[in-house]
């Protein structure tokens, strides 16, 4: 295989599939065939051009968050966070689909040349190019849902914080309180002389959820067990 026959032949046909990958509704049927694909990723490799081929998969997808940025950054505000979730979701199903039939050039061009992984790679690209531009709006949003509840599904509210803290877990001290409610021992164990602190935390929130129409029920009244 020529260097020509490659950009003309094989990665043409591998950017159609990649497209697909990237785009498609993940509950949708699979109309492409793997074993294809897989094919002509490891004749390419076999055939000495795994860095072209990697240089045109990160172009490839690189271009795809770019406009998904994009698309990110003309949505309302109060639609961004389901919109993020929506892409990151999307995303992360299109990578259980192109990671494994990349893994050959991943064995022995990206593992043994570069010391790194594909799927760590391509989720770093994610993170550059769309997360990172989006965390500083992203978090006062999360911010003030969270104190709102119901405000954006839990669901939702939680798959957005925990796959902010899968990309970049240096995030956290952005919104401390936001992440340790979705992910567990985030922080050091707590210390007795912080107790005070952690009380009057306790009684803002409960402060809040009173504020915005949920209570605690009439403490006053006994159960109908105790009343007999």
């Amino acid at each position: 295989m020529t260097a020509d026959e490659y950009r003309t032949v094989y990665w043409p046909k591998l950017e159609r599939a990649i497209e697909h990958l990237l785009t498609q509704n993940p509950m949708e049927h699979i109309s492409i065939s793997y074993e294809q694909i897989y094919s002509h990723v490891y004749k390419c490799v076999c055939q000495q051009h795994s860095e072209l081929l990697y240089n045109d998969l990160m172009w490839k997808i690189t271009s795809h968050l770019e406009q998904v940025s994009s698309e990110l950054q003309a949505s309302p505000p109060e639609l961004l966070i389901e919109n993020f979730n929506v892409a990151l979701t999307q995303y992360t199903a299109a990578l259980h689909c192109i990671v494994p039939v990349f893994i050959y050039m991943n064995k022995f061009y990206i593992e043994t040349k570069l010391n790194r992984d594909l799927r760590d790679d391509l989720m770093k690209l994610f993170s550059d190019h769309v997360a990172e531009k989006h965390v500083s709006t992203l978090l006062p949003l999360l911010k003030k849902a969270h104190s709102m509840p119901f405000q954006v599904k839990p669901s939702t509210m939680a798959s957005v914080v925990k796959g902010l803290y899968a990309l970049r877990p240096d995030w956290v001290p952005l919104a401390p309180a936001l992440f340790s409610r979705f992910i567990p021992q985030i922080h050091p164990p707590a210390l007795e002389s912080q107790l005070p602190y952690y009380a009057a935390q306790d009684k803002k929130l409960q402060l809040e959820l009173s504020q915005n129409g949920f209570t605690r029920g009439d403490q006053s009244r006994k159960r109908a067990s105790e009343e007999s």
